[in-house]
């Protein structure tokens, strides 16, 4: 690679962004920018659009900082992104690395790159770095080969770079030319949730082409390796299944995808455009493009057999990471979705994460997932909630703290980490309340969290599904490994927010009672559950909604939705004055009811709190149900004990 175009960097100084817009050269000064989002390097609204770099390029990283035009880095002359830590922060949408290459963009230096986008990046075929010493290279004239970043990277993505991308890859393996490249029996150690599950789910030899076909488990992982494991359940929905029967098509032609009794697709994110609160300025640019993605997944699903659930298709509406726990994911199994929150499946014991739309066409052909054996941090939790304090605090106050905001895990560009949750203080929580905790880890930049084997999960697994999964829950092993052991007690945890801009901003409650609200959202997959509707409705029962206040409440499922209409819930919001919607997320990303009007700030139950993540400018504190529910009442964040 020769620098032929410019350098652009990103800092938190809107000035300097500016500066460099204008013709100024690369700065060299100034605090990088950190957690360049997804959301900021292509939109919500964008992503709509389509997902080929001729359509994305010009959206790429509009209104960063309020500052950056459609078509200002594409038509730039820029080769080369600069960023801090964190950089690709956010959703797995592959997309992000596309609106990259239809930027012109040729390189990515960063501090640190978020799991799911620096796998995009390698399946995509985009070169990235830590070293800022390529760019002083670059300048100087050097011709940098593009075989140095690929010798930079561990062993499993070097092989994919080198063969052409993840689907020529799976291609090779289908056929029975591919090997693995690391040994199936090991020296045996104990081992945490985790390691346990990819370890008995790690392909250890075989193809499709033997007559005996692939086989599984080997005697153990250790953090990092990097290993090919077999995947339960998978699922899409309308921001990426278009994407991916495109890519599966084009790789591996009309055949059916693997196991498709496990396979499901989920309109749910764009179900809730057309809502009679949704600005008109918000249909106008997304309901007719969303539309057509739909479209594309309801024909895709109908081409190949997949299962479908939505507002009338054959399968229950609701948010796919609610459904997924509703019916799906089971302890002992590794789930894959096409979204960065599929980690809330890991309330059940469950190793789930999020992919991109390559890795995402890759499992459904092969029944594959690749997997980078992550570094296990375990949080003990202990003590009393009383009744008040909830998952959605604690989660926020732990990844908030500087050992995740700063991943002080973190050795090397390519680790990942989770977080094992256990302790008694886990008991005193439903799965719904749970989940929570799971979901929210990837705010915090790691890969995903599991819950160790407690009684809340076998209560729900019986409720729900009207079985005993006690045999298959995971037990880590005495003596196993932990990066840290992090032990809190939830009697030393504050009510806590997330102030704007990231979820990791954490600060209590109490430190920001002086912040008025006017929009108020309960919903999504953090927020839209039976227990967090009963948690508002608790304290807003026998009160009124403030004069400035208005509320949305969107149940997470339809299942959700008929309990909380059985108890009165949805009548008692409807009674007060709040927007009550159908199943799905929209709110959280700018889909549906509770996009913030111009002037508002926002409480939401949500999980992201970018700017303009929410469909509109605007500030948004992420709070817990109960928090939300009080806020409504007096117009400013509130803490519900003191109404």
């Amino acid at each position: 690679m020769k620098l032929t175009g410019r350098v652009l960097v990103l800092t938190n100084e809107s000035a300097t962004i500016t500066a460099q817009l204008e013709g100024a050269a690369a700065a060299r000064d100034g605090e990088l920018h950190y957690g360049v989002n997804t959301d900021a390097m292509i939109s919500g609204q964008a992503c709509t659009l389509g997902y080929t770099p001729e359509i994305l390029g010009p959206y790429f990283l509009e209104n960063f900082k309020e500052v950056i035009s459609a078509g200002d880095v594409q038509h730039g002359g820029y080769q080369v992104i600069v960023g801090g830590d964190a950089y690709g922060s956010g959703s797995s949408r592959e997309v992000a690395v596309v609106a990259h290459q239809g930027a012109n963009i040729e390189l990515v230096v960063a501090h640190s790159f978020q799991r799911i986008f620096q796998e995009n990046m390698v399946y995509a075929g985009m070169p990235f770095t830590t070293d800022f010493g390529v760019v002083d290279r670059l300048e100087a004239g050097e011709d940098v080969p593009l075989s140095e970043f690929h010798d930079a990277l561990p062993a499993f993505f070097g092989q994919v770079a080198r063969a052409g991308g993840l689907l020529n890859y799976g291609n090779a393996w289908l056929n029975g030319s591919l090997t693995p490249w690391y040994a199936a029996e090991r020296a045996v150690r104990p081992l945490n949730v985790v390691e346990k599950i990819i370890a008995s789910r790690a392909w250890s030899g075989g193809s499709p082409a033997d007559a005996d076909g692939p086989s599984f488990g080997i005697s153990g992982v250790g953090p990092g390796d990097q290993v090919l494991c077999r995947a339960g359940f998978r699922g899409m929905h309308e921001y990426t299944a278009g994407m991916c029967m495109a890519l599966y098509e084009e790789a591996f032609g009309k055949v059916q995808v693997h196991e498709p009794d496990q396979v499901a697709a989920f309109e749910d994110h764009f179900v809730l455009i057309d809502h009679e609160t949704v600005p008109e300025a918000v249909k106008a640019k997304r309901l007719s493009p969303a539309r057509q993605l739909a479209l594309e997944m309801v024909e895709a699903c109908e081409e190949h057999g997949i299962r479908l659930h939505g507002p009338g298709r054959p399968y229950p509406a609701g948010v796919c990471h609610r459904l997924v726990v509703e019916d799906y994911a089971r302890p002992g199994d590794i789930v894959v979705l096409t979204d960065s929150h599929s980690p809330t499946a890991g309330v059940l014991n469950t190793f789930a994460f999020g992919v991109g739309s390559t890795a995402m066409t890759f499992a459904l052909r092969t029944g594959l997932i690749p997997v980078t054996v992550p570094k296990t941090v375990r949080v003990v939790v202990t003590g009393d909630a009383q009744g008040l304090l909830s998952p959605k605090d604690l989660i926020l106050h732990i990844i908030g703290d500087p050992y995740f905001r700063e991943e002080q895990w973190r050795t090397s560009p390519t680790d990942t980490c989770v977080i094992q949750f256990g302790g008694e203080g886990l008991n005193q929580w439903n799965v719904d309340e749970l989940s929570v905790l799971t979901n929210m880890t990837v705010e915090g930049g790691l890969m995903t969290g599991v819950v160790e084997a407690c009684q809340p999960i076998v209560d729900f697994l019986k409720e729900r599904r009207g079985e005993d999964y006690s045999e298959r829950l995971v037990h880590a092993d005495e003596g196993a490994q932990y990066e840290r052991v992090i032990a809190i007690s939830l009697d030393a945890v504050p009510l806590t927010v997330a102030t704007p801009g990231d979820s990791r901003n954490r600060k209590p409650l109490a430190d920001s009672s002086d912040v008025s609200v006017q929009n108020i959202v309960i919903a999504s997959c953090t927020g839209g559950s039976l227990a967090d509707l009963r948690a508002a409705a608790a304290v807003l029962k026998g009160r009124e909604l403030h004069a400035s206040v208005r509320l949305t409440v969107t149940p997470s499922s339809t299942l959700v939705a008929s309990q909380a209409e059985e108890e009165g819930l949805l009548a008692m919001f409807r009674a007060l004055g709040a927007v009550v919607s159908s199943p799905g997320c929209g709110s959280c990303i700018g889909n549906g009811p509770g996009v913030p009007l111009p002037g508002e700030t926002t409480a939401s139950t949500t999980n992201r709190n970018y700017d303009r993540r929410m469909g509109a400018p605007g500030p948004v504190y992420l709070v817990s149900p109960a928090v939300a529910a009080a806020s409504a009442v007096v117009g400013h964040l509130m803490d519900p004990r003191e109404l």
